[in-house]
């Protein structure tokens, strides 16, 4: 695996936090090949969260471990974002610029832990629905190279969640205000 944590003239990153209207904006498409600045916000997203999930880093610089994190995040407004976690087996990792999500299943699913955000400090219990199944057109670094991810279930929800961080969009907003945990037929809790 390449070493991504040697990222260089990058100042720290900090996560903004909601209610700051940056996270509210569409963020703004970046031109492809990648400008060294962009690949080096690039690398630094990703480092980021990678060292969320070092326990001993996040609990010294009290951070909170993350799986992804999109530019508008760090007060960026571009479409960039970095995702690396491990289910089991599989270590799932991209450097994403500008994702669309080019097609989704009608059918539905919601995490029954409900969704978390780096910039979303305050808990919003309840069932946060998505696609089940969607296909995503993106620029990767890791792979220096279009590709079309085709995602399902959990890889799915975390593909969503840090492409609507570029639309302005945050997870609480998809919540049934009424009922939180209202179970929707012909959907799937995970």
């Amino acid at each position: 695996m390449k070493n991504y944590d040697k990222v260089k003239n990058m100042k720290t990153l900090k996560v903004i936090q909601d209610p700051n209207p940056i996270l509210r904006k569409r963020a703004l498409p970046v031109s492809l090949p990648l400008s060294e600045e962009d690949s080096s916000l690039l690398k630094g997203l990703l480092k980021y969260v990678h060292q969320s999930q070092d326990k001993t880093y996040a609990e010294k610089h009290q951070i909170r471990e993350g799986i992804g994190l999109a530019a508008p995040q760090v007060g960026i407004s571009k479409r960039l974002t970095a995702i690396s976690y491990q289910r089991g087996e599989i270590k799932t990792e991209y450097m994403l610029a500008n994702p669309i999500i080019v097609s989704q299943s009608i059918k539905q699913i919601a995490l029954t832990s409900g969704e978390g955000c780096l910039s979303v400090p305050s808990e919003h219990p309840g069932y946060v629905y998505r696609a089940n199944k969607i296909s995503v057109k993106a620029f990767d670094l890791i792979q220096n190279k279009e590709i079309l991810i085709q995602a399902e279930g959990f890889d799915a929800i975390v593909l969503q969640h840090e492409i609507d961080h570029l639309n302005g969009i945050l997870f609480y907003d998809y919540l049934d205000k009424k009922d939180p945990f209202k179970e929707k037929s012909n959907s799937i809790l995970l």
